[in-house]
């Protein structure tokens, strides 16, 4: 009898200290080979959101056993990211409604000479943003190894020249040769987790 009694409290000790070990709902433990840019995927959220909320310095440095928030703090932060984004998407409604204003003629003249945004502009947009956002969080200045920038291209690909300019046309020429399309791209960095 008195045997159990030990046996049994040292079970509810045990389950006491793994409770102490163990992370909550709104963090993880990172474990070997986790990457903030695949967490960031994982848990559907952004790497600057992941950054801001675990006030990580560098996010190319996290370290095994380190705990990552992942509740509402990174909730919030991706949120703000989102906020932040808009107001550059509110432009192209507000010269939508500057043209409106404008006499019949000369609407008519503008769209005879631009071309209208087919769906499939739309969804290259949308896929380069989407790989962008994986792979530095929109980040022109992100390092991770020998790899630089918004779309995380080598060193090579960017010849020293590392301005915004550059690694827009360099990942437009990139894309364009290995995979003829931003979605197709998307669809293999799904499949494969690069790009």
């Amino acid at each position: 009898m008195e045997m159990k009694k030990v046996i049994t409290g040292a079970a509810a000790l045990s389950g006491l200290v793994a409770l102490g070990q163990t992370a909550n709902a709104d963090e993880i433990i990172v474990k070997a080979g986790d990457t903030v840019s695949e967490l960031a995927l994982k848990y559907n959220t952004t790497i600057d959101a992941i950054q801001q909320a675990n006030k990580l310095q560098d996010v190319n440095l996290i370290f095994i056993g380190q705990r990552l928030e992942f509740g509402s703090n990174v909730l919030a932060a991706s949120q703000a990211a989102q906020q932040q984004a808009q107001p550059a998407q509110a432009a192209p409604q507000a010269q939508t409604q500057v043209q409106e204003a404008q006499p019949a003629q000369q609407q008519t003249q503008q769209v005879q000479t631009t071309a209208p945004q087919t769906p499939s502009n739309d969804a290259e947009a949308s896929a380069k943003a989407w790989i962008a956002n994986v792979e530095s969080g929109g980040s022109y200045t992100a390092q991770n190894g020998r790899y630089y920038g918004k779309y995380q291209l080598t060193n090579s690909y960017l010849g020293g020249d590392y301005s915004p300019e550059n690694q827009e046309r360099v990942a437009d020429n990139y894309v364009a040769n290995r995979y003829g399309s931003w979605q197709a791209a998307k669809s293999f960095w799904l499949a494969n987790g690069w790009y």
